[in-house]
């Protein structure tokens, strides 16, 4: 037994039977490819045009001119992404054949044997995109063509309306809306600077509390459905408001808001609970009169699949990258379309225009489509990133060029160094009133 691998140590380790077996390199290609076209370099390269981090993979072949783009954004821990790709995901695949998408992505999943969490899922992205561009240029078709084709013509998109003060995200909303965009989502500051999505109109009432810049949960229940109130009166009842709670409330808290926004006929409202409560779900959303998105904090296709099987959730949100890329974000629209839930990908300004991109290809493939998170690039993005998808009149249209249709000019990426997220330091600051912490 003593010279047995351990209980750990997987067989594959031990000492070869014959030169024959020791000679076998595992990571060739397992069977016969169609062709030459082979995996010759992955790298990452890491560009901030908009001061957020955005991780893109590139992955080369041997055919002159043929590589492939994919997005792997962790904005807040992209040193671990760029290592990961670098270090341990590129001797996995360099030498196979590029087409081989599925078992080169669960090869990169299942390598390091505690598989899961972001950091890993977002390199994994990386690849999965990138592989999924090269099939495109390879058959000279745009992505969706290769998931079966359009099943609309376009995404229709949200954006975000905030500010300090109802006014200002009133006023923000109505202008939104001046621009074609019919669904907005309402965020507006509170007193404390743990306030998500807006600036904070103040420190708290409460001079006195320990952490007198803290979050009160008490003041948010009873200043949002009068946010919800004022927005629905003011932007008639075609536009849809959709409102984000960042994870902050327990069960009860979740059910008290959706019960108090039911009159204002809510598109959706987002992420009511945290992930570390997401068994509760479907107790929440059975109580909710309002329709319930979760899944932005998915960092595993299992887990998102089963927020979809559980009757937890009417819309899922995961940010595919954290999810391990096209190819399983593919997997989730089939499922969710089985069980009646829509799809509402998660993109922000920390999703790149390649993530941007595969989500539209997901949005007009599939007839579980609900909405589509929208993020207006900038000029310097679009420097960095030719091709990037515009939103017209609210509405997202994928490109009809091959793969992703969406190049990275790497000279540009240079002009905008990456640093360190803000993410850390501003979640070290949302706190209570008692100064203990709250989930960001």
């Amino acid at each position: 037994m003593l010279d047995s691998p351990t209980a750990t140590e997987p067989a594959a380790l031990a000492e070869p039977e014959s030169a024959a077996v020791e000679a076998f390199s595992t990571f060739a290609q397992p069977w016969p490819a169609p062709d030459d076209t082979r995996i010759t370099g992955v790298r990452a390269i890491v560009t901030a045009p908009e001061g957020i981090p955005l991780v893109v993979v590139r992955v080369d072949t041997n055919v002159p001119g043929l590589f492939g783009l994919g997005c792997a954004t962790l904005t807040q821990r992209w040193h671990a992404v760029v290592a990961f790709v670098e270090e341990h995901l590129a001797r996995l695949v360099i030498g196979r054949y590029p087409g081989d998408i599925e078992d080169l992505v669960r090869l990169a999943r299942f390598s390091g044997y505690w598989r899961e969490g972001p950091v890993t899922n977002n390199a994994i992205s990386g690849l999965d995109m990138a592989l999924w561009d090269i099939a495109g240029k390879r058959a000279g078709r745009p992505v969706y063509e290769l998931l079966g084709g359009r099943v609309r013509a376009a995404a229709d998109t949200y954006l975000h309306a905030s500010g300090s003060t109802m006014e200002q995200t009133i006023e923000r909303a109505h202008e939104l809306v001046a621009q074609g965009f019919t669904n907005v989502r309402l965020q507006t500051g509170q007193r404390g600077i743990g306030t998500y999505g807006s600036a904070p109109s103040g420190l708290s009432a409460r001079a006195s509390a320990p952490y007198p810049r803290g979050w009160s949960v008490d003041e948010y229940l009873a200043q949002t459905p009068r946010l919800f109130e004022r927005a629905r009166a003011e932007l008639g009842d075609e536009v849809g408001l959709l409102h984000d709670v960042h994870s902050r409330l327990s069960p009860k808290q979740a059910v008290t808001l959706a019960r108090s926004l039911e009159a204002y006929r809510l598109f959706f409202l987002e992420d009511v609970i945290a992930p570390e409560h997401w068994d509760r779900l479907p107790e929440v959303r059975a109580a909710s009169p309002v329709p319930i998105a979760v899944g932005e904090l998915t960092t595993s296709v299992t887990d998102a699949a089963r927020l979809i099987s559980g009757g937890g959730v009417d819309l899922i949100r995961s940010h595919i990258s954290a999810i391990g890329g096209l190819t399983p974000a593919r997997k989730l629209a089939i499922l969710a379309e089985f069980f009646g839930v829509r799809t509402a990908w998660h993109a922000p300004g920390d999703t790149s225009p390649i993530a941007a991109a595969a989500n539209v290809a997901l949005d007009v493939t599939t007839a579980a489509f609900g909405i589509q998170e929208g993020h207006v690039f900038s000029d310097q993005v679009r420097e960095v990133f030719p091709g990037t998808i515009e939103i017209v009149d609210g509405w997202m249209t994928p490109n009809a060029a091959p793969g992703w249709g969406i190049d990275l000019d790497e000279k540009a990426a240079a002009n905008f160094p990456p640093g360190l997220s803000a993410h850390d330091a501003w979640a070290a600051g949302v706190r209570d009133l008692s100064g203990g912490l709250i989930a960001p």
